[in-house]
């Protein structure tokens, strides 16, 4: 339950996991919970409001576009993209303010890019000089872009190396050796991200660290990106810590304040929805799904780390791990996917029942970081993408076949 000391208003109701009918919906599916991501949205809303930052969502994490509306009707109007076709999606099917940050823009794309772009973050100096002429005339054009330089502040609490943007040698942002004040005419703003899942007393360590190396670029800038990895949706994260820092340091240095976090958005709204394909044995039985880690959820293998399966528990060597284990005592399964690769496997849990080809295996937390870096390797069907009205009734929303496996190449 979410604790007093972290929220002081009552968040919408959410679905019942017991009360889906997961024999209903069809298998494989990524399936967004409507209730659960209402229940973030208002939380989001809330900060947003209550911190005067302005948040927008990272498609990098949650570009689920059928689900836009309902961001905007909690004031969610603007997207971050990372690429073109990010960009794209953002101006066509979010309609607000597009954010774009890439580690580095082709002369081929950049034209299209800044057409599209509100704000519009560099990763380097020579990026920025190299297409600042052409920025310039859109400018003179009528257009408004602000622009901004990616900073390293060389300071992250980023346990894995992979996701650490500021790690010995990180390609991403300018470190305040490489600064260079001398080329600042035409920037109005700031972007750093060195956060991953963390809470805000992470943010608050990192803002001293930047303003200690940064301060003296801060006194000339209209505003800063604190980029994303501010889990603000996660149950036990500090709220009012966010809310007090955004605020103090919005009043410190006059600047307006970007948030932009992804699993935020998608975090806890649903599932991955798989059947059993066979059952095999080698010492130990195992279940062959009609989903692929490496495919469809390869945060897993990436992280790596180990997914929650609804009415399942740990092994016994693994009890340790969790407060409680929901199958402790029952069937023990390999968990694997159904493409060629040796390592497509989950792990072993335990169930209470036995099961049999066409039992669900359901997958909780499978919607941020999962739909944006599937692939179609092997081939293998790629899940639908569906969504869990209000009311109860599920909506497929996009199903894939040949036509997209075969699209794909060439």
């Amino acid at each position: 339950m979410w604790g007093v000391t972290v929220i002081d208003f009552a968040l919408p109701a959410v679905t019942p996991v017991d009360s889906v009918d997961w024999a209903a919906i069809p298998s494989p599916a990524f399936v967004l919970d409507e209730s659960r991501l209402r229940r973030n949205l208002a939380l989001i809303s809330h900060v947003q409001r209550e911190s005067g930052a302005q948040i927008i969502v990272a498609f990098k994490g949650f570009s689920m576009w059928s689900a836009f509306p309902v961001l905007r009707e909690y004031g969610i109007t603007g997207a971050t993209a990372s690429s073109l076709n990010e960009a794209r999606l953002a101006r066509e099917e979010m309609q607000g303010e597009v954010h774009v940050y890439a580690p580095a823009y082709s002369d081929a794309e950049f034209p299209a890019v800044l057409e599209l772009a509100d704000h519009l973050v560099f990763n380097s100096f020579s990026q920025w000089e190299r297409f600042k002429p052409q920025v310039l005339a859109a400018r003179e054009a009528g257009r408004t872009v602000h622009v901004g330089i990616r900073v390293n502040p060389e300071y992250a609490e980023v346990e894995t190396d992979l996701y650490n943007p500021a790690g010995p040698f990180s390609r991403l942002g300018v470190t305040r050796r490489e600064f260079r004040m001398d080329l600042m005419d035409g920037v109005d703003g700031l972007h750093f991200h060195t956060l991953c899942e963390k809470d805000s007393d992470t943010l608050e360590r990192t803002l001293e660290v930047l303003e200690r190396n940064f301060g003296d670029v801060l006194s000339q800038v209209k505003w800063v990106n604190f980029g994303g990895g501010h889990l603000m949706t996660r149950e036990g994260y500090d709220i009012p810590r966010l809310i007090r820092v955004v605020r103090a340091f919005r009043e410190r240095w006059g600047v307006h304040v970007i948030l932009e976090p992804g699993s935020a958005f998608g975090w806890q709204t649903g599932w991955l929805v798989s059947s059993v394909l066979d059952v095999v044995h080698n010492v130990k039985d195992a279940l062959l799904l009609d989903i692929s880690v490496s495919a469809h959820m390869p945060d897993v293998l990436e992280m790596p780390y180990r997914p929650r399966i609804l009415g399942a528990g740990d092994p016994p060597e693994l009890d340790h791990h969790r407060e409680t284990s929901e199958g402790a005592g029952g069937h023990p399964y390999l968990i694997g996917g159904t493409t060629c690769l040796a390592g497509d496997v989950v792990g072993e849990y335990v169930f209470p029942q036995p099961l049999k080809i066409g039992d669900r295996v359901v997958f909780d937390d499978m919607i941020h970081y999962t739909m944006v870096k599937t692939t179609f390797f092997n081939g293998v069907k790629h899940p639908d993408i569906g969504i869990l009205h209000l009311d109860g009734t599920y909506e497929c929303v996009k199903s894939f076949g040949y036509e997209e496996f075969k699209a794909k190449l060439s």
